[in-house]
């Protein structure tokens, strides 16, 4: 009997879905049939157009013609895709809540088993394994470890645990978050998941390839290093302040590791990519925070030079090995 009450919870349960969409034709069809041709049946989608100048508004009109009990779609002027998701967030109704842009995709079955997942186990938040994609993209599918059978403080301290559109969400923990920090343009949602961590460490993990991103050269948020780097130090930093007894187990050598030694290794990695711009923001920041040895003194001290000078300069210095 209390599988079948499981069952009927289950089949019952509204996810609610919110999808920014800014320019994407080309793709965000197919990211909303993803959506509503999920094999859970109880999904509606909440679209927030941001201000798009292509087909998009055509397009996401005419899909929401077809489905209008299950899809709807506001519009913004350009606000960005953490406010125009926090927009969606006050249109939703359900009491589960995932996220997916509109030039990603999952499954057919993708919610139905992180609902299932999340109902069997109790838990706030179900995630799963996912796939980057894209022209000149070479990554394998991903499955990442079961955090809640280790520390999941360590891992989430050291990295975003998951992709924003490989996990679901119960409602409350995202009501009692207040959505998400429009402060951290390049990190909101690896803040978003270490708040969330820092409400509940109920997570459980769905160990397959649910969800897919894809990749765009350059185009996106993420293609700013330096201050992809920097934003997460500072979700990092704003994770340990808040939650002094979540960290107490980790020793304060490693903390540093994980925070300002993670700045100290992408400057380098930037470094020998060549990316003098984010190299020099963030060993100019690691000269700031004195998080550095003699052996990395060179390269610090180089980057206090102006841009041109320090590109000169590097062109010698990149020659030796690091």
């Amino acid at each position: 009997a209390a599988r079948g009450a499981g069952m009927t919870a289950q089949r019952t349960a509204l996810v609610s879905v919110v999808m920014p969409c800014f320019n994407a034709e080309r793709h965000v069809e197919e990211a909303v049939q993803s959506v509503l041709g999920q094999t859970h049946a109880q999904v509606e989608l909440v679209v927030v157009d941001d201000g798009s100048k292509d087909r998009s508004p055509t397009i996401l009109a005419e899909l929401a013609a077809a489905e209008p009990a299950r899809m709807r779609v506001l519009r913004t002027g350009r606000i960005g895709p953490y406010p125009a998701r926090n927009l969606g967030l006050r249109q939703i109704r359900g009491d589960y809540v995932a996220f997916l842009d509109a030039d990603d995709w999952w499954l057919a079955h993708t919610l139905e088993r992180l609902l299932q997942r999340l109902l069997e186990a109790d838990a706030d938040i179900a995630y799963c394994g996912w796939q980057n994609v894209g022209a000149g993209i070479a990554a394998e599918p991903y499955v990442p470890p079961a955090y809640e059978a280790d520390d999941p403080v360590a891992h989430f301290v050291r990295s975003c645990p998951w992709p924003i559109h490989a996990a679901l969400v119960r409602r409350a923990v995202v009501d009692q978050l207040g959505g998400f920090s429009e402060r951290r343009f390049s990190s909101m949602d690896y803040d978003f998941w270490l708040r969330a961590l820092g409400h509940t460490r109920r997570i459980t993990r769905v160990p397959e390839v649910l969800a897919y991103y894809r990749w765009h050269d350059g185009g996106q948020i993420s293609a700013v290093k330096w201050r992809q780097v920097l934003d997460a130090l500072e979700a990092q930093q704003g994770f340990i302040r808040e939650h002094p007894g979540l960290v107490a187990h980790l020793p304060a050598a490693q903390l540093k590791d994980l925070t300002e030694g993670q700045v100290l290794r992408q400057a380098y990695r930037a470094f020998w990519k060549r990316d003098f711009v984010s190299a020099q923001k963030l060993f100019r920041h690691v000269a700031a925070a004195g998080s550095y040895r003699l052996r990395d003194f060179r390269y610090v001290a180089s980057a206090l030079l102006p841009l041109p000078l320090y590109r000169g300069l590097t062109r010698i210095v990149e020659r030796k090995p690091s």
